[in-house]
C-alpha cells in the first residue's frame, strides 16, 4: 500500500466518521453532507500538516520538543514573578500570553538551527550531528566466485557494506546443488568466498531479503535493487556493467581495477624476466609480467626456460590486452652468445 493510499484511505474514514457522528445529533442528522465536508476538511488538513513536514526528522521533532519545554518554562518563570504583580490582571494575561508564545519560538527555532550540534546532559542521551549515509555495495554471483574480492576487502580500500541480495545466494545454492562439476564448484566456492567474508572484521555484509519478482532476469534485478536501494554494484561481469550504465546505475568493476593497477612500463625500461617459451617468429622468446602481460623478446630464444635482462622497445595495447617487445640487452646477449659458443 502506497503513502498516498493510505491517505486516500484516511480522508475517506474521516468523512464516513464525521456523518456517523453527525447521526448522533438531532440538529446535524439533517445536514449529513455539511457533516461529511468538515470531516473531509479536517483529514484535509491533517494530511497538508504531514506534507508540510515530511522532511521533519525526529531529530528535528525532538530538538523544537526540548526548544518549546526551555521557553514554556522560561515564560512561566518571569510571567509569575514579582515584575507583574502591580500590573493589573487582563493586561499581564495578555502580557503573560505573548511572552509564552515569544520565548517558545524563539527557543524552538534556536533548538532547530543547532539540532545537529546539541548535547542533552542525560545519562546516555546524545544528540549527534547526522552521518552521511552508508555506501551500499551490491555483490552479484560472478564477483563472489571470482575470490578476488576477498584480497581486495583485506586492504581496506572498500569502504562500505557488502550486499548479497536474497535472490543471488539462491543462485550460488543452485549451483552448488547441479549435477553439473563445473557449476557445482563453481557454486561451492562462492558460498566458501561469501562465509570467508562475513568473518572478515574489515567489512560488514548483509543478506538483503527483498526480491525483485516483476523482472525474471537476474542482471535486471540488481540493477532494479541498487536503484531502489541507491547502492552501486561490484561486478567484474562486463555485460551487466553496461546494463548498468545505461540506466545510470554506478559500477565497480574488478576488471578496470586490476587493469589500473598494472605496473606501468615504458620504452627504454630495463627488466630481468624468466622467458617461459619460443616465439611464433623465428628466435623470439616470451615472458610474462607479473600482472599476465606478455613481453616478446627478440633474438632470445636460446636462451628460453632462463632469466635474462631485456629492455622495452614498444608497448602495444590491443583486445586482448597490453603486450610489450623487447630485445636483450646488449651485455647480457654478448655474453650468452660468447658462452655458446665456447660450450
Amino acid at each position: 500500500m502506497t503513502l498516498w493510499t493510505l491517505r486516500l484511505v484516511f480522508l475517506a474514514l474521516c468523512g464516513l466518521g464525521s456523518w456517523a457522528i453527525s447521526q448522533l445529533d438531532p440538529v446535524w442528522e439533517n445536514h449529513p453532507f455539511i457533516a461529511v465536508a468538515i470531516g473531509l476538511a479536517c483529514g484535509g488538513a491533517l494530511i497538508g500538516i504531514d506534507r508540510a513536514t515530511k522532511s521533519f526528522s525526529v531529530r528535528g521533532l525532538t530538538a523544537a520538543t526540548f526548544g518549546l519545554f526551555v521557553g514554556v518554562t522560561i515564560s512561566y518563570f518571569i510571567g509569575n514573578s514579582k515584575l507583574f504583580e502591580p500590573i493589573d490582571p487582563k493586561p499581564r494575561m495578555i502580557a503573560q500570553i505573548s511572552m509564552y508564545l515569544f520565548f517558545s519560538y524563539i527557543s524552538m527555532v534556536i533548538a532547530l538551527r543547532g539540532k545537529d550540534e546539541f548535547n542533552i546532559v542525560i545519562p546516555y542521551v546524545r544528540f549527534r550531528r547526522e552521518e552521511a549515509p552508508e555506501r551500499l555495495l551490491l555483490l552479484d554471483s560472478n564477483i563472489i566466485i571470482d575470490g578476488r574480492i576477498l584480497d581486495v576487502a583485506d586492504t581496506g580500500f572498500l569502504n562500505a557494506i557488502f550486499v548479497v541480495p536474497r535472490f543471488i545466494l539462491r543462485e550460488l545454492q543452485l549451483l552448488a546443488d547441479s549435477a553439473d562439476d563445473i557449476k557445482r564448484a563453481r557454486g561451492r566456492r562462492g558460498l566458501d568466498v561469501l562465509k570467508q567474508l562475513q568473518k572478515n572484521p574489515r567489512i560488514e555484509v548483509k543478506i538483503h531479503e527483498n526480491d525483485v519478482p516483476e523482472i525474471k532476469e537476474m542482471d535486471g534485478k540488481l540493477v532494479e535493487l541498487a536503484r531502489r536501494l541507491n547502492a552501486e554494484i561490484l561486478t567484474n561481469d562486463y555485460n551487466l556493467n553496461r546494463i548498468a550504465e545505461l540506466q545510470h546505475v554506478r559500477v565497480l568493476n574488478l576488471h578496470e581495477l586490476s587493469k589500473a593497477l598494472r605496473p606501468v612500463i615504458l620504452p627504454g625500461e630495463q627488466l630481468k624476466l624468466k622467458l617461459v617459451k619460443e616465439g611464433r617468429e623465428p628466435e623470439q622468446a616470451v615472458a610474462y609480467l607479473e600482472d599476465g602481460t606478455m613481453v616478446v623478446v627478440q633474438r632470445a630464444r636460446h636462451l628460453v626456460g632462463r632469466e635474462a635482462d631485456i629492455v622495452i622497445e614498444s608497448v602495444l595495447q590491443t583486445a586482448a590486452g597490453r603486450m610489450a617487445f623487447a630485445h636483450l640487452q646488449e651485455d647480457g646477449g654478448a655474453d650468452t652468445r660468447s658462452s655458446r659458443k665456447n660450450a
